[in-house]
């Protein structure tokens, strides 16, 4: 009686004492306990049953984080976090066993002429572009990330078509545009343009600590500046090609990857796989202390539709940890127009030394999402 009595008046001060009461407004009893707003759960144990539902019903505009715990289970769902809802932490059970998962791409209308007409055929019929299929004018993402300081947690975000077919056409399992972004200890799957990082603006940043990040072509793509650390990018077939980066002039630094493992099945690792090539504009890419566990192609890097600024990798080292040379590195690059640039594939120590956290992540408003993580980095099997 005395702690229902201690709850009612606690509830009653963050309801309508409180200065974060927008956010605050909805919690309740079950959620105060685990110092969650809501549960989501689909057994009904919680406060809703879906992700969507508990974003829809969290506040606008959110200061300070609005955290959300998200049961074991399959959340079998499209999930949109719309530009006003800031701050929204989704923080998972247990990241094999709390999965967001639907199927759809982004096939266009097959023509017959075509030799992958029979593939595009089938794609089709799950295509958002498809007036006849059950997911059209759906989003084009299984998650689509439109709030800025969205943080999630032990969740594994998969795109069942790529999963499944393990083909394309694009089929992503998460879209990014928003600044202030961080994962930690996820799991994300598909197999064309898993991951689309933010476009917005060029120097919207994300942060991806412990996450396994699988697919075959371009899976991580896009813009902004990304530091991913000790993290695994798995790859699902021969020539795989593990970054599509398109980044302005004015983007600072691009894509870092930190202390990671390239991995992948029997089939990626023949010796051909590319850690990446220049979708459009001046990307860059940089590996730091990368374990290649599958042997990466000697050039490193192939053309596409830009001329990088920077395409390079620094201390690789292979599944014995011996040192791999980069000599062979490519350089030269030719764009779309046929027009040929060079890029720097190699850098120094003194260079290597400005990718720091400090300087990418925290930058000039002092964002530091390493504070959110409580997970611990495990060994991949």
């Amino acid at each position: 009686m005395i702690r229902q009595i201690l709850v009612s008046i606690l509830l009653t001060y963050v309801q309508f004492c409180s200065p974060f009461f927008s956010c605050a407004s909805t919690i309740n009893t079950t959620a105060l306990a685990g110092s969650y707003k809501v549960i989501v759960s689909v057994d009904g144990t919680g406060d809703y049953k879906t992700i969507q539902e508990a974003i829809d019903n969290a506040p606008k505009y959110c200061s300070e984080p609005y955290r959300i715990y998200v049961k074991n289970g399959d959340y079998n769902e499209v999930v949109i976090v719309s530009a006003e809802k800031k701050f929204i932490h989704l923080i998972g059970q247990d990241k094999q066993q709390t999965r967001v998962h639907f199927k759809l791409n982004v096939q266009s209308l097959p023509k017959p002429d075509s030799k992958w007409y029979q593939t595009d055929t089938a794609a089709w019929k799950f295509s958002v572009h498809n007036p006849k299929a059950a997911v059209y004018s759906f989003p084009g993402a299984v998650v689509t990330i439109n709030g800025d300081d969205f943080y999630a947690e032990n969740i594994s975000f998969i795109n069942d078509w790529g999963l499944e077919r393990q083909s394309g056409p694009q089929a992503l399992a998460i879209r990014i545009q928003a600044d202030r972004v961080a994962f930690s200890g996820c799991i994300f799957r598909s197999f064309q343009d898993t991951w689309m990082t933010s476009t917005r603006k060029p120097n919207d940043r994300l942060y991806v600590y412990n996450c396994w990040i699988e697919g075959a072509v371009d899976y991580f793509y896009g813009g902004g500046n990304a530091y991913v650390e000790h993290s695994t990018l798995y790859n699902v077939r021969s020539g795989s090609v593990i970054v599509a980066p398109r980044h302005k002039e004015e983007t600072k630094w691009g894509y870092i990857f930190k202390y990671c493992t390239i991995d992948g099945n029997t089939a990626a690792a023949d010796g051909k796989v590319k850690l990446g090539r220049p979708w459009h504009d001046q990307p860059k890419a940089v590996f730091l202390y990368t374990r290649m566990n599958i042997p990466v192609a000697p050039e490193g890097w192939t053309d596409m539709g830009g001329i990088p600024k920077i395409f390079a990798d620094y201390k690789s080292i292979d599944a014995s940890g011996n040192a791999i040379s980069n000599d062979n590195r490519k350089t030269r690059f030719k764009n779309s127009n046929n027009e040929i640039g060079v890029s720097k594939a190699v850098l120094t120590d003194a260079e290597a030394s400005n990718y720091t956290y400090d300087k990418v992540i925290l930058s000039i408003d002092q964002w530091d999402p390493r504070k959110f993580i409580s997970t611990k980095p495990q060994v991949w099997k």
